[in-house]
């Protein structure tokens, strides 16, 4: 079981039921019974979903009369948003270098190697030759049993 609130955070966001249900109160609180509408499913396992979120931090339930609705708390989110943003800069960085260098191999002048494009070109033979439409592992393909021909 994750401990930390970010494992905790995303181990919650894992699900796309959950995820919906996030999205659904990203709109403002609502109850147990609203949020189960779009999903083919009962509400004890809502239920269970929604249990998961409040474990996460990422919902809070609070109790008017009969009424339990369900609230976002952006919080955690916000942390895991955060934490992504970091290896967002680096992955722009190293697309950045990328480009660079791509930029870098088309101003300068082309070079050929005939060894590099004769090998690339030449197919390797397959050493069973077998029927396209079996698998590999068929039965029939085991170099004992084909008939020498």
């Amino acid at each position: 079981m994750p401990t930390d609130q970010l494992s905790r955070t995303f181990a919650a966001i894992a699900d796309p039921t959950r995820r919906a249900i996030l999205s659904r109160l990203s709109r403002g609180e609502a109850a147990v019974n609203e949020l189960a509408e779009p999903f083919q499913m009962s509400l004890p396992a809502v239920s269970k979903h929604l249990k998961v979120l409040q474990n996460a931090g990422l919902i809070e339930r609070s109790k008017h009369a009969q009424w339990r609705p369900c609230k976002l708390r952006a919080k955690p989110l916000q942390d895991a948003g955060c934490w992504i943003e970091g290896y967002r800069t680096f992955w722009e960085q190293s697309f950045d270098r990328l480009d660079d260098y791509l930029k870098e191999l088309q101003s300068s002048p082309e070079t050929t190697n005939t060894e590099t494009t004769q090998s690339q070109t030449t197919e390797r033979p397959r050493p069973h030759p077998r029927p396209r439409n079996r698998p590999r592992n068929h039965p029939r393909n085991h170099p004992r049993l084909q008939k020498n021909k």
